[in-house]
């Protein structure tokens, strides 16, 4: 019998590979080409907060396409792969949704029976754009934004056997004023495909009815205190939050306050955390209800100061722990031939970053995307600075970059004000506690730039354990922590600010086409293009020697374009398949690593 049912296994398990296949013969990376949709990101999605007991989601949906408005389909188009957008080759599918049209998904799950007195909770790594969730057909609740993770309680709405849930999406695209980063209708140059739908993991847990909903670290060196505050749900007066703090097996603190309340935890013979000793404390934290355990989640914390300072020649620096550090990166835009804004594998997810550390590189910035819980947690454990931009959408003012900005603002109306400032909190509060992350971006080079000023206190505000850069590459206003100055293909200082910290957002862009591993045969472009790896090596260097002269006279940080090609962009460090590294990657590291050592 267990024979029987092992061989129906396996004919199910083939039977689901037959039915689903890469679609377009766009790149595929060697990821995608051994990806089994039985096992899609079976990595738990949110390691920075991890419980031992859950449920992927992830896998074969079903899946239609209809006019806007319509009831749910009583018949589906097919199946796709969750969580790839629909637009990408690896969900199987590779279609074009825009605003008249919406995506419905369909699968059923059943809760297991040790899960049986837990309330479940239904989560959403991320879904562009507006999402509403169906839970045996109700209604349960919906979410806007495409960038941040959301939850349901689906308990109240499940039945007994299997469980039925249909999500229905809308993403108007660059039709509408939401954050969308680089996604267009018809991509072109430095646009890229649109990417619709679910694209980050679905999972569910089981909780308690008290249980730990949220963990926030915000760690202060000069002190040796890490703060932690715990947002719970259910708890009542007499609740308790236990904190303990590990070194490996060893305990180094530990802290006990009333639920609701948070904690200043002493920290001795502290480890600092860099991109050079990337050192994570371990912590436990418990919730008791009546002295006994009524929830337990594993996270992590470092303790890491982020600040900048006047050096003796009036120079503004960023300093890392209190000491002088260049930060030095390249533009990371996260995206993937086969499956756009989602890596294959948690493995692919990981390299980028790995590279960009053997390149002698200390820094990424995240450029218009918000990546994956798992990808933060990465960079927390390899050692990288992480500059977070906001992916801005909505109009844009005249666009200044030699001056600072005597133009006028756009305007925005109420409602893309509003869905602005929602997902740019959401951001933060998302990733506030991930160590990696030390510089925010609200705005890039004009777009969907309005009340900087205003926006930029906010942004300090909600965390003044970071810094802002206000606007990156232009309309610059004398707020925030820096001033930030974009220029191609070479470095150039044609401003500088005596006041705040002087950075080179973006530069470089040196393009190197290369046969088999393009997007598209023709319309390649870099701001600069060479025809071999050592040509594009030797302009990378001349770039940084320049470079090095102007840290000199007062940049504290630089940013390259780019880890990869995009699209039809091929600037980019490595291939868009990662399957060819186009620089001499010994001189690369080399001449990095000099520059990143500059203010030691």
């Amino acid at each position: 019998m267990k024979k029987i049912l092992i061989l129906a296994l396996v004919l199910s398990s083939t039977s689901l590979f037959a039915q689903w296949k890469p679609v377009g013969d766009k790149l595929k990376t060697r990821w995608a080409e051994t990806l089994n949709p039985n096992n899609v990101l079976p990595e738990y999605p949110r390691p920075i907060m991890e419980r031992s007991d859950w449920t992927n989601l992830n896998g074969l949906w079903e899946y239609a396409i209809l006019p806007v408005g319509k009831q749910e389909p009583q018949k589906f188009d097919g199946q796709i792969l969750v969580p790839f957008a629909v637009e990408s080759s690896l969900s199987g599918v590779q279609k074009e949704l825009g605003k008249e049209k919406e995506l419905w998904y369909k699968r059923t799950f059943t809760v297991p029976s040790n899960w049986k007195g837990k309330k479940i909770l239904l989560h959403f790594g991320a879904v562009d754009w507006k999402t509403e969730v169906f839970i045996n057909d109700i209604k349960i609740g919906s979410h806007t934004g495409g960038y941040t993770p959301f939850s349901f309680d689906i308990t109240p709405y499940l039945t007994s056997g299997n469980q039925k849930l249909v999500v229905k999406v809308w993403d108007p695209t660059d039709d509408g004023d939401q954050a969308r980063g680089k996604q267009i209708k018809n991509p072109h140059g430095i646009w890229y495909t649109p990417v619709s739908g679910i694209w980050q993991t679905v999972w569910m847990e089981p909780v308690a009815e008290k249980h730990i909903a949220a963990i926030k670290t915000i760690p202060n060196i000069d002190k040796n205190q890490l703060s932690i505050d715990i947002c719970t749900e259910g708890t009542t007066p007499g609740d308790i939050i236990e904190v303990t703090v590990k070194d490996g097996v060893k305990t180094v603190a530990t802290s006990k306050f009333a639920a609701g309340q948070s904690s200043d935890i002493n920290i001795p013979d502290l480890k600092l955390w860099s991109p050079e000793t990337p050192f994570l404390y371990d912590l436990e934290v418990t919730l008791y209800n009546n002295g006994k355990a009524a929830d337990k989640v594993k996270s992590y914390a470092a303790m890491r100061k982020i600040s900048s300072k006047r050096d003796a020649n009036g120079i503004y620096r960023f300093q890392l722990n209190n000491k002088d550090y260049f930060q030095f990166g390249p533009l990371d835009q996260g995206w993937w031939p086969d499956g756009l804004y989602t890596a294959p594998t948690d493995e692919a997810l990981a390299y980028d970053i790995q590279k960009t550390k053997d390149f002698g590189f200390n820094m990424i910035r995240k450029h218009v995307k918000v990546e994956p819980a798992r990808w933060y947690t990465h960079c927390d454990r390899l050692g990288i600075l992480v500059w977070q931009d906001m992916p801005n959408g909505g109009p844009s003012p005249q666009w200044q970059m030699h001056n600072h900005f005597n133009g006028v603002e756009v305007q925005r109306s109420i409602e893309s004000e509003n869905v602005y400032r929602k997902e740019w909190r959401e951001i933060m509060d998302y990733l506030i506690s991930y160590p990696s992350i030390v510089v925010w971006v609200p705005f890039n080079e004009a777009w969907g730039q309005f009340k900087t000023p205003e926006i930029v206190a906010w942004t300090k505000n909600h965390d003044p354990s970071r810094l802002v850069n206000p606007a990156s590459g232009g309309n610059h206003y004398h707020v925030g922590d820096m001033i930030d100055l974009h220029n191609y293909p070479g470095p150039d200082m044609f401003l500088f600010d005596a006041k705040r910290a002087n950075v080179l957002g973006e530069y470089g862009g040196i393009g190197l086409p290369l046969e088999n591993h393009l997007w598209q045969t023709d319309k390649n472009w870099g701001y600069v293009q060479f025809k071999n790896a050592k040509e594009v090596t030797d302009e990378y260097i001349k770039y940084a020697e320049i470079l090095k002269g102007f840290i000199k006279r007062g940049f504290t940080a630089a940013v390259y374009t780019q880890t990869t090609d995009v699209e039809g962009e091929i600037n980019g460090l490595m291939t868009y398949d990662r399957k060819v590294i186009k620089l001499e990657e010994p001189r690369l590291r080399q001449i990095n690593l000099e520059i990143c050592n500059s203010l030691k």
